[in-house]
């Protein structure tokens, strides 16, 4: 069934975060095409024209069930897609096919133009840089942490011992295991002492840690705020989920002006802000998520946040 006006929303498999936004565009009657590009010459297909037609791209994304027009589509909800291994090739064969589907159905996607992406995959692979980050943030006027990045152990004790106390963080995720088990980088303490020469291996994130009280997880949809303060007591609330309490909060006037337009200045509608709140109750930035995790917020809280990504995919328009 070819859908009028359709929204593509590209998400693994089971995604709950999107199954909330998919519910809500359903209860507005708007038609989904959602897919996987892991799903590539399964149940997965796309044809793209170039060249030979009226428009710069025409052409169709098809699942078992649905069908886009790519000359309708009004946006594209990038939530967390995965792309195929081909682990069943060699390893050569398998780097060439992947990077075919990359630059082929990925391609075919960023080439459409006058639709609305949330959030184009290229500005957030862009926005993902935590030292670009800090940088912007204290750019426009927001309170950051003292930060080094350094592969000199000379540098890092040096910083550790100018401060009161430092944590050691990663400067991406990544997937991790050690002797087959997942390990997940959290935000750690560090000293001098622990300073060795395999430092020097690769650039590492060093900061002063800030004596908060609380944590504010900030998700910014088009127009809509949605700021939530978390208490664990914890120095990572990442680590138990079950330590943690939620209150809604509003935030000052400088960061609801200050964060729609860091998000601007990154071509992103939207992103989940890390703050801290310290003791004299002042907020200083962490990070920004540019396709961060939010439904549990939800459902903790009963913010309309799902809502808000429905409201923002309904109306589309990438101008």
């Amino acid at each position: 069934m070819t859908e009028e006006r359709p929204v593509l929303v590209a998400t693994e498999a089971d995604d709950l975060t999107a199954d909330m936004v998919i519910t809500e565009l359903n209860r507005r009657n708007v038609p989904v095409v959602r897919f996987n590009p892991a799903d590539i010459g399964a149940g997965l297909t796309v044809s793209a024209r170039f060249g030979a037609c009226p428009a710069p791209v025409a052409g169709q994304v098809r699942t078992p069930s649905r069908t886009a027009d790519l000359t309708h589509v009004r946006a594209v909800y990038w939530r967390r897609p995965e792309w195929p291994t081909f682990s069943h090739l060699g390893p050569d064969d398998a780097r060439f096919a992947a990077a075919q589907v990359r630059y082929g159905l990925g391609g075919s996607l960023y080439a459409l133009d006058g639709l609305l992406w949330v959030n184009h995959p290229l500005r957030i692979a862009a926005a993902d840089y935590k030292p670009a980050q800090l940088a912007l943030a204290q750019r426009l006027g927001l309170a950051v942490p003292p930060t080094l990045v350094t592969n000199d152990p000379d540098e890092a004790r040096e910083f550790i011992g100018a401060h009161d106390e430092v944590l050691y963080k990663t400067l991406r995720w990544t997937p991790y295991a050690r002797n087959g088990v997942p390990v997940t980088g959290w935000a750690e303490p560090v000293t001098a002492a622990e300073i060795d020469d395999s430092v020097r291996m690769t650039p590492h994130l060093f900061q002063a840690r800030v004596d908060k009280v609380a944590d504010l997880r900030v998700l910014v949809v088009g127009r809509h705020i949605f700021a939530v303060r978390i208490e664990s007591g914890l120095l990572d609330w990442r680590r138990d989920y079950s330590a943690l309490t939620y209150t809604v909060e509003d935030l000052p006037d400088q960061m609801s002006t200050a964060l729609p337009a860091y998000l601007a200045r990154l071509g992103l509608v939207s992103g989940s802000f890390d703050l801290a709140v310290d003791r004299a109750g002042d907020h200083w930035w962490l990070e920004l998520n540019p396709n961060g995790q939010w439904g549990w917020l939800e459902t903790e809280t009963g913010l309309p946040m799902s809502a808000a990504f429905a409201d923002l995919l309904t109306q589309g328009d990438g101008s």
